[in-house]
């Protein structure tokens, strides 16, 4: 072996952890004192660092895509060729132990009575699948019979403390400890014909997560040892053309790389096993080196790279070889090379590994399978879709009061649109199918059905194009959408989103300034301070991306590897959940409305569900880090479960069952101005009859994801809270200076004196109006702690109702984490058109039918909250869908970029969960809240029909 291969194991990473640094030693002293027994490299781990990924790629020797990454949490089977298929077929026995997702996808693979499959998912649990493993692992080593030719142990406790705690952290060192006693156990157990191979699946980032495609998540260890035989029976180390270096980050020796696929084509025919089919992995040559000729590492070679070039061969002739296009050439060239006999001995070695690397190199380069027809397709239906909803926005804002009517006719369009699709999909399927490759009838159906019904959308409504609605498309939305063809602003979006974010609200700041009237001046002035601030204190909440490094420092954590609060945020927590029902009081008070419904909700509702989720997370990190002692880890596991539980029952059970049965913040008060005359009845909170009962409905999902949220997350959620109060405030005294100027505007002075001639209408909502709340929508995303990244996904929300993984709940947990704060922003785009609405009469224009009379001129008090709720409902949809098209066409353009699955694929994932959210917060709002809230206010104040 190169002599380097044996020093490098001594020198740990500059500034070395004392927590996971020279702990497992027992490979680095095997490896220094058996240099020819034992071999250690550093093994490259495919992305997606996921396990199923991971498996996948070691028993098939095959490469993983992102778009695979679904199947690690409901793995099927793998069809494909693998060693252990070929095990099977050579009638060799095999034992498992471990993590359960192997027998997911080998469920038939194993002998019965040697299979010992745990729940791999749960990471609170840190020791019974370890604990498991070693039970039954040692008792097959020492059987004298030797009953399995094959075992695969798979410990789960590293990577389930790196996912709890991170690996800085003395569960770190505790766990390591133990793997390392295993191992010199697991030396001193097996006989001198057992060969040892320790490998991590894959790495781990510095807090412990994994799934991306970051350094130190593709980094892995690979251990080698024979107790017996020598592997490498030369005083030689290979050619040196075959053995690879790479510079782990943070140290100063290079270390032998090898590829983890390598591991299978290697163990294969050490085995004397056929290398499966579709393998892309190169032999080991230090394992093949036998003698100063290479004899055997020679053969090893050249079987390899035939079946590299039959599998290729194969696929080039399918109906994807297509993608091989711009490397066949590059292929069929290092393969001509590799028949000839060269001169020098080391280049014959060298040609048949350099045309597997060329091989591996070409499929990583296409990675996945592209279909350019449906991707077209695809990008035509979003285009087509957006330019619908601009036909929707336009229309419903010109029908104004009379907008029921016009979304019920354009609705029966539609479906009608939608069913004529699919039969013209159906028929050019049957028609063309020949002549589509790769499509069948239900991608036809599914292109042709929203395509006819946006066409007929946009045909019955045509969108507003004239030059004044072209002009006002904020510039910012064109600018975030674009920005997504640069891989440096995709992933700085979340120091983009801020900026974009407060200079949204610049425009409404200006009008402040030249406000007719003091009040509305600082209202506006004020206000807009006040989001900014919320805005930029949202902004210190980070989690940073591996391309933002060093420019960009974790503050959502404790430290980059320590994934538990800062101590500040740990203080703030409970005064945080106190604080924020108090601050939402405070502005609800403005209009008075902090009286029915909300004077019982906000202090016995929403503060003790949002007291219980920070008190969950509280007692989570005193159990992670141990500071009671491991006697109180049960009941405090116990004891938290019950605390998440409480606050979810008191937020859906309690706040919804008060809100349904009385969503109404309102009081009446009786004066009586004279002895013997009636009584004066005043309606208190009336001028926000509709927005403050609705922000009662939002509040009972605030309460839920505030209590998935980890701490930091539930400060920034406090934040974006009063964020959006606050531009609710802002663009009310907008409406109010609008509304001023245009009665200055359209009549005469004494006019304005005249109550009966002022219009109760106030201005409709415009799309400038929609582009804040969207933008933190974006904004609290990115400060709740996630990253379009997949090792972002916070995990430990998985535990918050169970102690265990259990379905749904789990799944519920990780998704309200995730994106339940976008939803929380998509959920109050209605209170754009409700907040400090009164239900006063509405007068429309007068029909041009002389039979008509003054009083068909009135209509009822919630018509213009419902149509402008549905209006600001499409607006936020319609920016959201802009984005997704944004991420779906630089992706598909970049779709052979270095970056593609490093940032574009991931931020087109993150697009496509954006729509599907604000499309479900936008319908929940408007078609349980917006309906149920003016339904009692419209009878309680008389609906004119």
């Amino acid at each position: 072996m190169h002599p380097q291969s044996h020093s490098q194991a001594c020198y740990p990473p500059v500034s070395a952890s004392p927590y996971h640094h020279n702990i497992l030693t027992l490979p680095r002293e095997l490896t220094a004192s058996r240099p020819k027994h034992s071999y250690l490299f550093n093994a490259y781990a495919d992305p997606p660092t996921t396990t199923l990924q991971r498996i996948k790629g070691l028993t098939t020797g095959s490469l993983p895509t992102f778009v695979d990454i679904g199947n690690n949490f409901g793995a099927s089977s793998i069809a494909e060729d693998s060693i252990l298929k070929q095990l099977r077929l050579a009638g060799k026995k095999s034992a498992f132990m471990g993590d359960d997702t192997w027998m997911s996808v080998f469920p038939d693979a194993f002998e019965p009575n040697m299979t010992f499959p745990y729940d791999s998912f749960n990471v609170e649990d840190l020791h019974t699948v370890d604990e498991g493993v070693i039970r039954h692992l040692f008792p097959l080593l020492e059987d004298p019979e030797k009953p399995f030719d094959f075992l695969v142990g798979h410990f789960l406790g590293v990577d389930h403390v790196g996912h709890r705690v991170g690996p800085d952290h003395p569960s770190m060192k505790a766990k390591l400890n133990q793997m390392n006693d295993v191992f010199k156990r697991v030396v001193d157990t097996i006989d001198d014909d057992t060969l040892l191979v320790v490998l991590g699946d894959h790495g781990m980032d510095r807090s412990g997560d994994h799934g991306g495609d970051g350094v130190l998540e593709t980094s892995s260890a690979l251990w080698i040892y024979s107790k017996g035989p020598a592997i490498s029976q030369a005083h030689i180390s290979p050619p040196s053309g075959l053995l690879r270096y790479a510079m782990f980050p943070g140290t100063t020796v290079r270390h032998r790389n090898v590829q983890q696929i390598d591991i299978l084509p290697t163990l294969s025919l050490l085995l004397g096993l056929p290398i499966p089919y579709n393998n892309l992995g190169t032999v080991i040559p230090e394992l093949f080196w036998r003698d100063r000729k290479g004899t055997e590492l020679f053969r090893a070679l050249g079987i390899n790279a035939a079946q590299i070039k039959t599998y290729l061969d194969t696929y080039r002739s399918s109906p994807s070889g297509g993608e091989l296009d711009d490397a066949w050439s590059t292929i069929e060239a290092a393969w001509a090379t590799s028949k000839t006999t060269l001169s020098l001995q080391d280049a014959n070695f060298v040609k048949y590994s350099n045309f597997n690397w060329v091989a591996l190199a070409a499929c990583r380069s296409m990675w996945a399978q592209f279909n350019p027809l449906l991707m077209g397709v695809g990008l035509a239906v979003l285009g087509i879709g957006l330019l619908a909803t601009w036909s929707v926005w336009s229309g419903l804002s010109a029908a104004q009061n009379k907008w029921d009517t016009w979304l019920g006719l354009l609705l029966k369009r539609c479906l009608r649109g939608l069913a004529g699709g699919a039969t013209v999909g159906v028929i050019v399927y049957i028609l063309f199918s020949s002549y589509l490759p790769g499509i069948d009838a239900l991608d036809c159906v599914l292109f042709f059905a929203p395509l006819i019904s946006s066409l007929v959308t946009i045909v019955t409504s045509p969108p507003n194009m004239s030059l004044q609605a072209l002009k006002s498309t904020p510039a910012l939305l064109i600018l975030h959408t674009l920005a997504f063809f640069s891989n440096s602003f995709t992933f700085w979006e979340d120091r983009i989103a801020p900026f974009l974010l407060v200079s949204s609200v610049v425009p409404s700041v200006l009008i402040g300034f030249t406000a007719p009237t003091k009040r509305l001046r600082y209202r506006i002035i004020g206000f807009s301070v006040l989001f900014a601030v919320c805005v930029r204190a949202m902004a210190i909440s980070t989690v940073c991306r591996e391309e933002q490094h060093p420019y960009c420092h974790v503050t959502f954590y404790a430290s980059s590897s320590l994934p538990s609060p800062p101590l500040l945020i740990l203080i703030l927590g409970i005064p945080a959940a106190l604080g924020l029902p108090y601050a939402m009081s405070r502005f609800m008070r403005i209009s008075r409305s902090d009286v029915g419904v909300a004077r019982s909700f906000l202090p016995l509702i929403l503060c003790p569900s949002l007291v219980a989720g920070a008190a969950f997370w509280i007692i989570e990190w005193a159990d992670s880090a141990g500071i009671l002692g491991p006697e109180w880890a049960s009941l405090l596991r116990v004891g938290r479960t019950a605390i998440a539980r409480l606050a979810f029952g008191i937020a859906v059970v309690g706040g919804g069952s008060l809100w349904w049965a009385v969503p109404i913040c309102l009081d009446f008060e009786a004066k009586e101005t004279q002895p013997g005359q009636k009584r004066q009845v005043n309606v208190i909170g009336y001028a926000n009859a509709f927005g403050s009962p609705y922000l009662i409905f939002w509040s009972i999902a605030l309460g839920l994801v505030y209590a998935t949220a980890q701490l930091t997350g539930q400060i920034v959620l406090g934040l974006a809270t009063v964020a959006l109060l606050a531009w609710l405030e802002v663009l009310d005294s907008v409406r109010d200076v609008r509304s001023i100027e245009a009665q200055f505007a359209n009549t005469t002075p004494s006019a304005l004196l005249n109550a009966e001639a002022s219009p109760t209408t106030s201005p409709p909502i415009r799309f400038a109006d929609i582009v804040p709340l969207a933008l933190l929508g974006v904004h609290v995303f990115f400060g709740t702690g996630h990253q379009s990244t997949i090792s972002s996904i916070q995990w430990k929300s998985a535990f918050l109702l169970t102690s265990n993984l259990a379905y749904p709940w789990s799944v519920v947990t990780v998704v309200l984490n995730s994106v339940g704060p976008m939803f929380l922003m998509a959920l109050a785009a209605p209170l754009l058109a409700l907040w400090n609405r009164a239900p006063v009469p509405n007068i429309t224009p007068p029909s041009e039918k002389p039979e008509d009379t003054e009083s068909d001129h009135l209509v009822a008090p919630d018509v213009q909250v419902k149509g402008e709720s549905t209006l600001a409902a499409v607006g936020y949809m319609a920016y959201y869908a802009t984005l997704l098209l944004g991420t779906a066409v630089s992706a598909a353009i970049l779709r052979r970029h270095l970056m593609v699955w490093k940032v574009f694929a991931p931020r087109f994932m993150v697009g496509v969960l954006g729509v599907l959210v604000a499309d479900a917060g936008v319908i929940l709002g408007v078609g349980i809240g917006v309906e149920r809230v003016t339904y009692r206010v419209g009878r309680m104040f008389g609906k004119t029909e």
